[in-house]
């Protein structure tokens, strides 16, 4: 018998770590080969970790909860079929020590010495969030809270990654004392501003909200919690502002009622009108790039790839947001396909974490749901997000040469919320009204 490590596979170039949700398998059940054994999650998406081997689940080296990094084993595997490795005896050995050995296991048991007696900190106390890996190489280099607080961060919503810390610890011993001291003035300042700040004006308690009888007190999934989250961090930091615009798609609606039988026959996919609106988005996103930015601090950053995430309801009622990459290089058969791939991965919980990651604008359609319109959160770090609304017949006013006639038009509201900080009205409105642009300028005679 040979024993065989499970470790948590490389599931994206920026995820580092994950959380293990829930095992599989327990001690003592059989494995197949690609069998699933345990679940984790990131950020964005869960996901199954498959045996790649066959045996017998030995030992569980994580609880549920924990957080793994990438590359750590997290189960033993007992394979069959290989011969055991026979065990070592241990052989008494007669050992010359010099004065040279002794001096360096002195020194040796100094270092721990020293080490053992540094001073740990307690990042509990910051409101800032660091992984466990930033925490982790933070209390190894004996760095305290003041100082990992001024580290700036290049990651999401402004987080301190694994190359920020060790880039901070690498320069360390070069930074002026006399600058990180006005650093450190500086975040005791803001410090003592919240205290006062509390002091006047204090925060009213949460009030426990009373049950009554036959209420039923319902907790919430680990992705509700995360989406909660994420909802009120982007409102506490970007100025929501939305422009609303009507589009008549009658033409887009009778091409695609003439079109959709022969392109499922034609291309094995259905035809929706998510890859149309996709396809009019991408175009408004080449046509003015600053929609397709992220703020950092002081400074914007206009993206080069158009990377268009499509928000996904899931069967248990949590929202998800797979990623079109570069959309605008899409032909309208392989946004399709895209679409429909990833909608129905979506629903399967068979996303890879790299599939929700790395968008730059965002499409939620409301009108799924029978919602007019919306006022949508805008997706963090992005700076828009835009709502797609029902199609409804309307009676509507027709302009045409001969004069203006009522008639039954198919109509739509397209709800564009945007952050005020860095796109202006103009910007927001003018964005909005060439994809509704696109949409009514649609070529009747367009072949698939």
């Amino acid at each position: 018998m040979s024993k065989f490590e499970l470790k948590l596979p490389q599931m994206g170039e920026s995820v580092a770590e994950a959380t293990l949700t829930t095992w599989l398998k327990e001690v003592g059940d059989t494995i197949e080969m690609d069998e699933a054994v345990f679940e984790i999650a990131t950020d964005k998406v869960d996901s199954e970790v498959p045996s790649e081997v066959e045996g017998v689940l030995v030992e569980k080296l994580f609880d549920v909860d924990d957080v793994i990094k990438v590359g750590q084993a997290v189960a033993i595997i007992e394979v069959s079929g290989e011969g055991e490795t026979p065990r070592k005896e241990t052989v008494a050995e007669t050992v010359t020590v010099n004065d040279g050995d002794v001096a360096a296991v002195a020194e040796t048991v100094t270092v721990a010495k020293e080490t053992v007696e540094t001073p740990t900190h307690d990042y509990s106390g910051t409101e800032r969030f660091y992984s466990p890996l930033v925490k982790n190489i933070a209390k190894q280099e004996n760095i305290s809270i003041a100082e990992l607080d001024a580290i700036k961060g290049t990651g999401k919503e402004g987080r301190v990654t694994k190359n920020d810390i060790l880039a901070y610890v690498e320069n360390r011993n070069t930074y002026d004392k006399k600058e990180k001291s006005k650093e450190q003035k500086h975040v005791q300042e803001e410090s003592m501003a919240k205290s006062e700040s509390t002091v006047s004006k204090p925060q009213q308690s949460a009030q426990p909200i009373a049950t009554g009888a036959g209420d039923e007190v319902i907790a919430m999934s680990r992705m509700g919690k995360l989406i909660a989250k994420h909802m009120v961090e982007s409102v506490s930091t970007s100025a929501h502002v939305q422009s609303f615009i009507e589009v008549d798609v009658t033409n887009i609606v009778n091409w695609r009622n003439k079109h959709k039988v022969v392109f499922e026959k034609q291309e094995g996919e259905k035809l929706t009108f998510t890859p149309i609106f996709m396809e009019a988005v991408a175009k408004a996103l080449k046509k003015y790039p600053m929609m397709n930015i992220s703020v950092d601090g002081d400074t914007v950053i206009k993206k080069k790839n158009i990377n268009i995430g499509m928000a996904a309801a899931l069967p248990d009622g949590n929202l998800i947001v797979p990623v079109i990459k570069n959309a605008d290089q899409l032909n309208l058969v392989g946004m399709a396909k895209v679409v429909n791939d990833l909608a129905n991965r979506s629903r399967n919980n068979q996303l890879k974490p790299d599939e929700v990651q790395g968008g730059t604008y965002t499409v939620t359609n409301v009108g799924t749901f029978g919602s007019v319109f919306g006022t949508p959160i805008i997706n963090q770090p992005q700076v828009g997000i835009l709502a797609l609304g029902a199609i409804r017949k309307i009676p509507s006013v027709i302009e045409t040469a001969e004069g203006d006639f009522i008639g039954i038009r198919s109509k739509m509201y397209l709800s564009h919320s945007y952050d005020h900080r860095v796109v202006n009205g103009a910007l927001g409105s003018m964005f909005t009204k060439a994809i509704a642009d696109y949409l009514e300028a649609w070529d009747v005679d367009r072949e698939i």
